[in-house]
């Protein structure tokens, strides 16, 4: 069967610190003359440290109709490559066959113009992808039912929240039949019920014959909807296969590495992290984690101009998309970290709360009224059996979680 995408060779390289200029003035001319030595005596001297290669020899087929997870770390190439598939930005080498029309979904407002209303971006984005306006009208009321944003269809959408942004730009892309349909993790910004709802139809799309490329940390939602996952690390891949045993790699390779994150790229955000790692309650970096030990969370930091009302949070999870618990500062009478500074936080859980088995963790500053200003949540950990509250009986203990609660017993008449 002919692939309907073909990628061969590709590679895309960013030359960090720079930007491309649209024009150049005569101030600028004579700037980059009298820059221009010492342009050269960097170019010659070490243009290596100042380029980061963000892809770098990908490929791979995707027949019609299959779904196509992509999985890896942070900075691992993964929305590049979408951004590629979508032709938002140019590969350095390689080549990308597409046979059909793509519809994307990459970012919040990608596609959309800000003073148009929903309706005309509805038909803005349908005749982007080159469908008539009969057509369009007959898709009309199912995007808008799916989207929930009935009341809103005739506001401009720089008035929408990051939400219904998300939940209108999913369905104008699966409900106007693009041959190819690319979504990345923009889908976190909905709420359960709408992530579930998204899940439902790139399956219907997938099984009506459409072919399916999702990027997500949610590994669960990875699993349910695609039969063949890429591992992508440092831009390059690294495992190509059914989904639960690539799924399987991903999660074993990261469990001691991840124990101390630490940011490796420029950071563009108003606020971010750059240090993450579990310790002892002397705040010694651990190797290793069991049932008997406190769990601490720190994080080192940077606020630069962040929103009034910024919260930060930490939370764990199941190793996979289920929420088991949530802090944040406020929880200790702390006020969030909002001025400008470098920060260190910590959060501690008490000892023989784990039990045996990989747990996933996500930490988050964010605004109720601006979104998500950094997230970092494909974080893991294992958690090695010792003597504890999780063992302590002879058959062992269900749950995610293990808790000394009190009791009381007594024999009655």
């Amino acid at each position: 069967m002919k692939p309907i995408v073909k990628v061969q060779g590709l590679s895309k390289q960013y030359r960090l610190g720079t930007r491309k200029e649209s024009y150049a003035t005569l101030r600028d001319t004579i700037v980059g003359a009298a820059k221009a030595p010492l342009s050269r005596w960097r170019r010659n001297g070490g243009s290596n440290h100042n380029t980061l290669w963000a892809l770098k020899d990908v490929s791979f087929e995707v027949a019609p109709g299959e779904a196509l997870g992509v999985i890896g770390r942070n900075g691992a190439g993964k929305s590049t490559l979408l951004k590629i598939l979508s032709r938002i930005t140019d590969p350095t080498t390689g080549q990308v066959d597409l046979y059909g029309r793509v519809g994307s979904l990459l970012e919040v407002g990608t596609g959309f113009h800000p003073e148009l209303t929903g309706r005309e971006n509805i038909f803005l984005n349908g005749s982007m992808l080159g469908i008539t306006r009969r057509q369009i009208e007959k898709k009309f009321d199912q995007i808008v039912d799916f989207a929930g944003v009935e009341k809103f269809i005739d506001t401009p959408v720089k008035r929408y929240s990051s939400g219904m942004y998300v939940r209108l730009a999913f369905a104008v892309a699966a409900h106007l039949e693009p041959e190819i349909l690319v979504v990345d993790e923009v889908l976190a910004v909905g709420d359960a019920e709408f992530q579930k709802k998204c899940l439902g139809k790139m399956g219907d799309v997938a099984s009506e014959g459409r072919t399916v490329l999702f990027v997500s940390h949610n590994i669960a939602s990875i699993q349910r909807l695609c039969r063949s996952v890429i591992l992508l690390d440092s831009g390059k891949v690294v495992a190509h296969g059914p989904a639960n045993e690539v799924a399987a790699l991903y999660m074993q390779s990261g469990t001691a590495e991840l124990l101390n994150w630490q940011r490796t790229t420029a950071p563009t955000e108003s606020a971010y992290f750059e240090k993450i790692y579990l310790s002892d309650e002397s705040g010694k970096p651990v190797d290793y984690l069991t049932t008997a030990s406190a769990l601490t969370i720190n994080m080192e930091l940077v606020v630069k101009s962040a929103p009034r009302d910024m919260q930060l949070s930490v939370t764990l999870s199941d190793g996979y998309d289920l929420w088991i618990v949530s802090s944040s500062p406020q929880d200790a009478g702390l006020s969030p970290p909002t001025e400008p500074g470098h920060y260190r936080a910590a959060v501690r859980f008490p000892e023989e709360l784990l039990v045996n088995r990989i747990y996933g963790l996500r930490v988050v500053m964010w605004s109720p009224n601006h979104g998500t200003v950094e997230k970092i949540d494909d974080l893991r950990f294992q958690v090695q059996e010792a003597a504890s509250l999780t063992n302590s009986t002879p058959q062992g203990r269900a749950g995610l979680l293990a808790m000394r609660c009190d009791w009381e017993l007594e024999k009655v008449s």
